[in-house]
Parts: C-alpha cells; structure tokens; sequence
C-alpha cells in the first residue's frame, strides 16, 4: 500500500520526503519532541537517519547532541539508537531503555524524572525552554489536514501546537481502523484562565477524534511501515498470582463492606508482568462491568474486554505483546468504541483522577516498614526507569495500592527494608501495600502500627526476623518516637547487598 493513500491533504503530500532528508532539518543543540508512550506510536525512521548522521558528525570531528522530550518510554530505534550514537544531552520524561539508562547513571546524559501529567502543562508555562522541532507518528493525514493519531497519544497536542518546526512519519502499519479511537481535548489553558475539565466518567469524549498541526510548520512527511516494539509479558509465576489473589480477596472485602460498588471503581494499572497478572484475576472474579481509566491497554484488560468484564478502557497509550498487537490489529473495529486514548495530561489528570475515585496498582523497587516506596533508584542513585504516572495516580487516587514480590535477585533482597534509599511516593500517599506474601492495609494507621503489619503481612519470612529486631532497637534508641528510626542502620542493609550481594546477615 504506497502512503498516498494515507495522506489525503496535497499540501502535506508535496512534502514527503526520505527519512534522512528530514533528519537534516534537525540541529545540533536543538530540543525534540517525540511522540511515543511506552513503546508505542514512536517514530521509527527519522531517529534512525539522525542517528546516523550523529555518528558520522562525531567521525569527522564535530559533536552533535539533541534535547529529547516524549510522552514516556519509547524504543530500540528511537531512544536506543540516538543514546548509542551520545546523541542526547537531555532526556525527559521518562526512559526504559538500557542504553540510555546507562548513560544516564555514568552522567553521560542529563535527565529530568518528572510526572507524566505535568509535562504538557510546563512546556506551555516556558520553564522547559523553547521546543525547536516536533517529530511525531500518525497513522494518516485527512483532507482537512486532520492528523489520524497512532497507537499512543503521549503529550503530540503540546508538541504539534508549541514546535517551531513539525516532521510527520506516516506509518502504515498502524491500523486505518484507529480513526475514531481517539479524544484529543483542547480546553485546557494556563492559570488564570483554566477552567473545570468536563469528564465525570471514563466513557465521556469530551474532544476531537483528530491531531490538528499549522500546516505552515511541517517541513517534512515521512513514509514509514515500521511496527512499534512489544514486548512479550512473562506468564504469571506463583508470587504474581499471590498478589493478584490477595487483591481479589481485598476487592471482594470493601464490597461486602460497601466501601467499593460492585463494579469497583475505574482502575489504573502500572506496565509490567505483576500489573498484567492482577488484571488477568479479575478475568474470573466476581466484578462485572468494570471501566479503567489509565495511562496504558496492557493484555489482560484485553481479556476483560473479550470476556465482557471490562466495559470501557481509557488510556493514553497501547503497551502489548505482540500476540495482543496482532490481536488488537485485526480486532480493530471490534475494540475501537471500547477504548479511548486520550493525551496524557488528560489521562493521568490529578483532578480527573480524583474526581474518578480510580483504584490505583502500580509496582515498586522498595517499600520501608512504614509504607514510604522507592520506584525508581536502586541503592538510592542508580536510575532504574522513573516515576512515571505513579505519582500522578498514587496521590489522588481513592484507594492507592503498591505490590512487589517480597524479594527479588533468587531471594538475596528484601522488598521491604527498614528505610527506602530513595523516597518517591511518602507514607501518606500509600494506603494498600501487597506482596505474594500478604496485603496490609495501611489507612488510618501510625507509623509504628504500619510497621508492625507491614512486617508481619508483606515481608519474607527469612526477613521478617531481621526487620522485627530492628524496628524493636529503634522504639528503644531512636531520637523520636513517632516513626522510630536508626537511620546509620538501616542504611547499611543497602550497603549489606552492595558489598556480599546479598542483604542477609
């Protein structure tokens, strides 16, 4: 299929172009935004060409870096070949990639963890800086100059509005039969002019359907046919399906207690094989017409939707393995009026999320016996990814739960520690914490009482020993006794694992 038949508007098809012609547009020293989210709608073929050109004109003697700015994550030929070419001086929002990761924590690359939902709204404030070219994927571009958005959403709206210059790929990999899965809101505004956003349920569109762009600043249109990298999710182990049961057991509690209605309430779900497990329990729980209102459509909320439990999907973004991928793109028309994808200052909305009452699951490096998490530096320096969304949904959420196995590296490490390394989310932003364990339920509770349930509920039996003599030492030793501590202590169960490699005595 030649991408003619994506491109309806002739203005735009005057301007098409091969991917390394358009990375000449991009300068050294330029700030970038990208759309992509996750792995998905990134662009594919101009970060390629620009790595490329990097590498040569750093063979020849003249250094060339970029700003980099996207949605979230993105993949191998976006992130992974412009840090392997020392492509990026500056990164933000959020990374996964191992190449750039290590740049990062060898202080190669500089990098902003930010929350996701704040973006947007700083980009229009001026504190990022200026934004010097947008590169951004769509699946088609209409008559009108409507721009079909792709598979993911990310911050395109800001990037297409505040970019001097604007470079198109036109993927036709991505399925025609997205057109209409989309709301893009364009009522927000900066104070003191913002005004309430109109969403007061998941279903609601409250936007158009399309991307619009200046037609005066797209310099480039880029044929592409690239697919966006998935990744397979490992099947549910014994500790995931432990976790995913204690929720349920949860669920079904503040039902009986009428703390949740029947159908629960709209849920947020954090990536990865935990997140997907907890969603795959809900396949045979007793929970029907459920919505979610998240920043990802991972696999198992595929299966809600194939079973019928799942009634409506909000989210900025696909996140799927490539059996799902393939699923999805041939069920297009079937899943297209049952998910949204939104931009993610609308999806991860600190008042929409409240307004919502979401259920918020997100995962963790670390979690302390008083509910403080770490989920994003091991050893309290070393970037893992970022915080993403769950600081946006943690905070806000109407009941905000954390889950990890207890241990990790074959059992050598607690989950649980008597200090986090890095605090990203406080104790007063954590009110559910599970592991295969248990779950302990954290609301309206000290610190000293979080302590003693988290110890008992979520940590390993071959820890609970060693946290258990800590915590009493500290109630003897500690200056204050409200969240009793000895910080030089604790601090060595971190030093413990970088000397033996393991945290046990």
């Amino acid at each position: 299929m030649s991408v003619y038949s994506r491109i309806a508007h002739a203005g735009f098809r005057s301007r098409i172009m091969p991917a390394a012609q358009a990375a000449e547009l991009i300068g050294s020293g330029d700030t970038v935004g990208m759309s992509g989210f996750t792995g998905s709608g990134y662009p594919k073929a101009v970060p390629m060409a620009l790595a490329e050109r990097i590498e040569a004109e750093r063979a020849a003697g003249r250094p060339f870096r970029i700003s980099v700015w996207t949605g979230a994550s993105t993949g191998p030929e976006l992130d992974g070949a412009l840090a392997k070419a020392d492509g990026i001086e500056f990164r933000l929002p959020y990374n996964s990639d191992p190449i750039a990761r290590e740049r990062i924590n060898k202080g190669e690359m500089n990098y902003f963890d930010m929350h996701l939902s704040q973006v947007a709204p700083m980009a229009w404030q001026g504190f990022l800086g200026n934004l010097d070219v947008a590169v951004v994927e769509v699946t088609a571009i209409r008559d009108d100059g409507g721009l079909v958005p792709s598979s993911s959403i990310g911050n395109n709206k800001t990037w297409l509005d505040r970019a001097k210059k604007v470079i198109l790929e036109v993927n036709r990999w991505q399925n025609p039969a997205l057109e209409g899965m989309h709301d893009i809101y364009y009522g927000t505004a900066l104070p003191p002019y913002r005004v309430p956003i109109p969403l007061v349920r998941p279903d609601d569109r409250i936007g158009s359907a399309y991307l619009r762009v200046d037609p005066d600043k797209v310099v480039g249109v880029v044929e592409t046919d690239v697919p966006d990298r998935n990744l397979p999710f490992a099947a549910p182990d014994a500790a995931a399906n432990a976790i995913a049961g204690h929720l349920m057991e949860f669920f079904r509690h503040e039902v009986a207690r009428k703390r949740l209605p029947a159908s629960l309430l709209p849920i947020q779900s954090g990536v990865g094989n935990v997140a997907n497990a907890v969603l795959s329990g809900l396949v045979d729980s007793p929970f029907d017409d459920l919505t979610a209102y998240t920043e990802v459509i991972q696999d198992g909320m595929l299966d809600l939707l194939d079973c019928g439990k799942l009634r409506m999907a909000s989210a900025t973004a696909f996140s799927l393995s490539p059996q799902a991928a393939e699923r999805i793109n041939t069920g297009m028309e079937r899943y297209r009026d049952r998910m949204i994808l939104r931009p993610q200052e609308i999806s991860n909305h600190p008042e929409l999320i409240r307004r919502l009452g979401c259920i918020a699951m997100n995962g963790l490096i670390e979690a302390d016996i008083y509910g403080a998490v770490n989920s994003t530096h091991v050893m309290g320096s070393r970037i893992q990814n970022g915080i993403g969304g769950s600081g946006d949904f943690a905070r806000n959420a109407y009941i905000s739960i954390f889950m990890t196995p207890s241990t990790a590296k074959n059992g050598q490490i607690s989950a649980i520690v008597p200090q986090v390394s890095h605090v990203d989310h406080i104790a007063q932003d954590v009110q559910i914490l599970v592991t295969e364990q248990g779950l302990a339920d954290l609301r309206g509770l000290s610190p000293k009482e979080r302590a003693r349930l988290i110890i008992a509920h979520c940590a390993h039996p071959d820890f609970r020993p060693m946290l258990t003599d800590y915590f009493e030492r500290a109630l003897r030793g500690s200056y204050g006794l409200q969240s009793p501590s000895l910080p030089d202590e604790a601090l060595s169960w971190h030093y413990r694992f970088m000397t033996t490699g393991s945290m046990r005595p």
